[in-house]
């Protein structure tokens, strides 16, 4: 069975045209679908369109700094919903809009909140269009709609905000991807997945900046120590280098997530052992890299461990000049669409096997 999903570059281009597309989340999440359009293409055949097919909540996802700016605060202070949709208070257009409730308020509203000249009296609170806050980073930081519907809009050169409703299906439940390939295709509309946004911009988006390079002498014998800051959140990740990397063979490489205090400690853990297991396996081979990723960084990506080594850790990579690699792990792993980054998995070997 072919792929259901349509590329990024072709869900950008639609959005750029003023076209719907439809977003899925993942399994992990809600597995849901919503249709998602560029908040400044917004009319009010959009709106009813969404009432009308989509039957969900209708939303306006922007960033921080536009809600900020405009006065519309978070609707409460403790988020405790299962995955943290960041509602804020709802609004209305002050001027053009009579009960709010109407496809032409509620698109009036939507144009209001991304007209770059208005202002915190521009609107009235509560009203029937709710602001949703996307996190800074877009989906490197959060992979939900909200923050894929504003990435997806700023990716094809527009203001950064979407308008994002929930499909259901007639009988009122939501519609998951066998519903939503037959949805897509009667209405003529291209699907993503959230996922694929992630890693469409993890190998576009420059993540990392380099730092000063230095040689430190370990219990491993004397590496080189490349760092590199985080352009998300400042955090900084490490290589431990072994030797020279350049020649005809691909070096060895471990990606290892940051375990404090058992990977300083030593403790005989599970969690500590490939870290100690990994530089040990270095040091005997006496060429290689050892990426270290901090955890506080990372754990924010709400991605498979895989996606995580395969984002950060192939922009690392990258800027060590590694394209071909003998990866070390205890075991096997199936990196999907490691080719886009321009890295190969020349061969796997077991971590305990030098």
């Amino acid at each position: 069975m072919n792929r259901p999903f349509a590329a990024i570059e072709e869900a950008i281009e639609d959005i750029r045209a003023g076209r719907m597309v439809v977003v899925v989340d993942d399994e992990d999440r809600e597995n849901e679908g919503d249709l998602t359009l560029a908040a400044e293409a917004t009319t009010p055949e959009a709106i009813a369109f969404m009432a009308t097919h989509g039957r969900g909540l209708i939303c306006v996802a922007m960033e921080s700094e536009t809600l900020d700016r405009l006065d519309i605060p978070l609707m409460v202070g403790k988020n405790t919903s299962p995955f943290e949709t960041a509602f804020c208070v709802s609004v209305e257009a002050r001027e053009g809009t009579t009960t709010g409730i109407s496809a032409q308020d509620r698109a009036r509203t939507v144009q209001t909140l991304v007209n770059p000249n208005a202002k915190p009296s521009d609107f009235v609170k509560p009203g029937h269009m709710f602001p949703l806050r996307a996190r800074k980073g877009g989906v490197l930081t959060r992979t939900g709609q909200t923050e894929a519907s504003v990435d997806l809009a700023r990716l094809a050169g527009l203001h950064p905000s979407g308008v994002i409703c929930e499909i259901m299906k007639d009988d009122g439940t939501m519609a998951r991807v066998p519903d939503l390939v037959p949805f897509c295709q009667r209405h003529g509309l291209k699907m993503v997945t959230v996922a694929d946004l992630v890693a469409y911009r993890l190998r576009r988006d420059p993540l990392l900046n380099p730092l000063p390079v230095t040689q430190v002498n370990t219990n491993w014998g004397p590496v080189t120590l490349h760092r590199f800051e985080s352009a998300l959140d400042g955090a900084v990740h490490l290589a431990f280098v072994f030797g020279d990397l350049e020649g005809p063979e691909p070096p060895l490489v471990r990606v290892h997530v940051e375990r404090l205090p058992d990977d300083l400690l030593g403790f005989a853990t599970d969690t500590a052992a490939p870290f100690h297991a990994a530089m040990d396996a270095l040091a005997r081979e006496g060429r290689g890299v050892l990426v270290y990723l901090r955890r506080d960084a990372i754990a924010q990506v709400q991605q498979s461990p895989s996606d995580r080594e395969v984002g950060l850790g192939a922009q690392l990579l990258g800027h060590l000049g590694i394209r071909r690699m003998r990866l070390l792990s205890r075991q096997e792993k199936k990196y999907i669409g490691l080719h886009g980054f321009g890295l190969e998995i020349t061969a796997t070997v077991p971590l305990d096997a030098l």
